[in-house]
């Protein structure tokens, strides 16, 4: 879904073979690379927008998610985790010109050893490879084979999940997301309620200067991090 939402595509079948979408390294990057090398299609329609008019926040303990009115797509994050190897990691990027494959589409989803074994423990994550499908990490460790593609690479992650997450409202967001140890379900929750409260969110149509504020727009082939 980060894949789709980064590389600004509004209109997609998408089949798969198995039960799930493949977790190949853990990024989004082979997606990206997969769709710009077979290219995009302008479509004889209008791209449509949702854009953000109330602010908007859930919380779930020490987490929380918010949708705020601004003039494009805007993600903040900040996670904060025990292990010494991640810690407490914040960063903040707007999410035209290319940001998404730029910044964000390499970026590896991350669990801690201990997780790994409490998994397998219960006969579950059996065909992935700790270092080839996640960065794994313990304590102030990055077990994981070549280290970190990015210092930040957990929040940088983080903010991939929301891009995709965000995706599900059915049309690019126009606002501003910050999420605090935020995950899926919070960011799900988070749109059911922008949905759920009146007037905070419209149906935009959008002229070409609104569109060149959407994610995917301005995306360069040369700048996709020739990873995976």
């Amino acid at each position: 879904m980060a894949a789709l939402a980064g590389c600004g595509v509004h209109n997609a079948l998408v089949e798969i073979d198995g039960p799930e979408v493949p977790i190949l390294d853990g990024s989004a990057v082979p997606f990206v690379r997969g769709i710009m090398q077979r290219g995009l299609r302008t479509l004889p329609a209008p791209v449509r927008a949702l854009e953000v008019m109330k602010t908007v926040t859930v919380t779930d303990g020490e987490a929380s998610a918010t949708l705020a009115p601004a003039d494009t797509l805007q993600i903040d994050f900040e996670i904060d985790f025990d292990d010494a190897a991640i810690g407490h990691q914040k960063k903040s990027l707007v999410m035209n010109n290319g940001s998404f494959a730029r910044e964000l589409c390499d970026s590896r989803t991350f669990c801690r050893q201990a997780d790994v074994d409490a998994m397998r423990a219960n006969g579950l994550a059996l065909g992935g490879t700790p270092g080839e499908n996640a960065v794994v990490f313990d304590g102030d460790r990055v077990l994981s084979p070549g280290g970190l593609r990015h210092r930040d690479e957990p929040v940088r992650h983080k903010m991939l999940d929301a891009l995709g997450d965000l995706a599900l409202a059915g049309a690019p967001l126009i606002g501003r997301y910050s999420g605090v140890r935020a995950g899926h379900s919070l960011t799900n929750t988070l749109l059911r309620n922008l949905f759920a409260t009146p007037d905070a969110v419209r149906m935009v149509v959008c002229d070409r200067s609104t569109a060149a504020r959407l994610p995917g727009y301005g995306l360069i082939w040369d700048e996709i991090p020739a990873v995976a």
